[in-house]
């Protein structure tokens, strides 16, 4: 049989952050594992989306850049040589009858079989919010972003950033050292930001404006002028821009695994305190999965996968420990290693 006829005992959708230490994990656990990715490169959002970006909350990282932390996750991912699809979306999942194995189908036409699965696929497929105004089409990608994968294309510009989220505030910030002038406009007085990076704005140069919206931008070839508004007044104002970022959010949609009859509630996955859903075998951890208490940070992530590898084990090996002790016996590391 090839490879691809192979049967693995866990198979991990989603090459993020979450999915990554949950290849370690398993591979700790002495698990034959597969990750399957969408896209063409490990790390998720994290390289995706915004790999210039500091992540501030991952434990033993005051700051990290994204681009960082995901090649630190790879290479931990690694470790244990799982083996890695990516560029291939599975688009079909057939559950097996008791005994029997998981039937996974890409949109590349192939077959992954496993014993179980762990869904880490993040928010799912993701487009940003577009912004309908004069001008954004035209500039788009060429002065206009939704996406910053590269600061030096800001490098001594005047920008306008527009959104109140974490992701606005933190560009404001991470371009700071980049920029020559930075103007934030925010459509209300109110942060959906860290407490601490809207404290930090407040006190930095760049220039705040709430109750501003966006009305059009204009240009030669790239963008030179802003029109933007008081949305309480009307009054309109022009401001020199050489680029702008919109940071208004995603549209979030999980696509095929709606139809995998998985229970689904709030946008996600429903699990349990094992992180199991309501099929057996299939487990799901990261901001895909839904429980009380949630909270989409990769930090919980970490966590919530651990658990569900723990438990898979339990399953595939009901003689093996869910707790498995601690890693750093490194011992047990090692021999873990010398196993795969």
């Amino acid at each position: 049989m090839g490879q691809q006829d192979e049967i693995f005992d866990v198979t991990i959708i989603g090459g993020g952050p979450v999915g990554l230490y949950g290849a370690f994990y398993a591979g700790l656990r002495v698990m034959k594992t597969k990750i399957l990715d969408a896209l063409p490169e490990l790390g998720g959002q994290l390289v995706a989306l915004y790999p210039e970006k500091y992540i501030y909350d991952v434990a033993g990282f005051p700051r990290i850049l994204a681009k960082e932390l995901a090649k630190n996750l790879i290479e931990q991912a690694l470790m244990f040589d799982p083996t890695v699809c990516s560029g291939e979306k599975v688009v079909t999942l057939k559950s097996p009858a008791p005994g029997g194995v998981f039937e996974l189908f890409t949109d590349k036409g192939n077959a992954h079989y496993t014993k179980s699965v762990i869904l880490t696929a993040g928010i799912g497929a993701f487009k940003p919010k577009k912004l309908d105004a004069r001008g954004i089409d035209t500039f788009e990608d060429h002065g206009v972003y939704y996406f910053v994968t590269d600061k030096s294309v800001f490098k001594d510009k005047e920008i306008l950033i527009v959104g109140g989220g974490d992701s606005a505030v933190d560009w404001a910030l991470n371009l700071l050292d980049t920029a020559k002038k930075i103007t934030l406009i925010h459509r209300r007085d109110e942060f959906r930001a860290h407490e601490e990076s809207v404290r930090e704005l407040m006190s930095s140069p760049v220039v705040v404006r709430t109750f501003h919206e966006l009305k059009s931008i204009s240009g030669n070839s790239s963008p030179e002028e802003a029109v933007i508004c008081d949305n309480r007044t009307r009054e309109e104002s022009k401001l020199k821009v050489e680029a702008v970022v919109l940071n208004l959010g995603f549209h979030a949609d999980i696509g095929p695994v709606k139809e995998w009859g998985l229970e689904l509630e709030k946008g996600g996955i429903k699990v349990n305190h094992k992180m199991e859903t309501n099929i057996v075998g299939i487990f799901a951890a990261g901001d895909v999965a839904s429980h009380p208490g949630k909270l989409k940070l990769i930090s919980t992530g970490f966590g919530e996968v651990a658990t569900a590898v723990n438990f898979a084990k339990n399953l595939l090996d009901p003689a093996s420990r869910i707790y498995p002790g601690h890693s750093s016996d490194m011992d047990k590391l090692s021999a873990a290693k010398n196993r795969v």
